[in-house]
């Protein structure tokens, strides 16, 4: 079998547009079912689900807090948006971090999910983010854990990487598999 990957120059927001091409070709190539993507603010879930068409998307944004003060960070705006499209939107902890996150940063220490995350990073952020954000919506039981499906994540603001995997619980973590990488910013 051959497949071709899509290495963007620089990663971010730039590349937003193009993905969605990759991901949407994908997608009708394997049958995709699901896809998760990484939208704090919801622009980028409202841009794919505007474009991507007939397919159940899970748009995950930041737990309340994540910037400060107890608000979320998706827009009233793309919030609505969003609804009317029938995207699911999921806001928790991260997975790769949480709680974790609060011990190191209290007793300047690192916990194994630390680590993980930071393996993750050499390929890219948005791998991290893909991993990630697919063990949150499995967790909010928003998609399969059976069947493959495309995961979008990306470094900053925008999108530029996407997946293809099978996700799993953060109890059998070790159970994911990624297939396939449609796209990534070359490090």
């Amino acid at each position: 079998m051959e497949k071709s990957i899509h290495y963007f120059e620089n990663p971010g927001i730039e590349n937003t547009d193009k993905l969605i091409e990759l991901v949407k070709e994908r997608k009708e190539e394997l049958n995709i079912d699901y896809i998760v993507i990484a939208s704090a603010s919801g622009s980028s879930g409202v841009k794919f689900a505007q474009k991507i068409g007939n397919v159940n998307i899970v748009n995950v944004t930041h737990h309340a807090g994540f910037r400060g003060g107890d608000e979320l960070e998706i827009t009233a705006e793309n919030r609505k948006k969003l609804e009317d499209l029938d995207v699911e939107i999921y806001a928790g902890s991260h997975a790769l971090s949480g709680v974790g996150r609060g011990i190191s940063n209290k007793f300047k220490g690192v916990t194994p999910v630390e680590v993980i995350a930071e393996t993750l990073r050499m390929f890219s952020q948005g791998i991290k983010v893909c991993v990630e954000i697919s063990i949150m919506a499995a967790d909010g039981g928003l998609i399969p854990t059976d069947s493959e499906i495309i995961a979008i994540g990306g470094t900053g603001t925008g999108v530029d990487t996407a997946v293809v995997l099978k996700a799993a619980h953060q109890g059998n973590f070790f159970d994911m598999r990624i297939h396939e990488i449609i796209a990534m910013p070359r490090p």
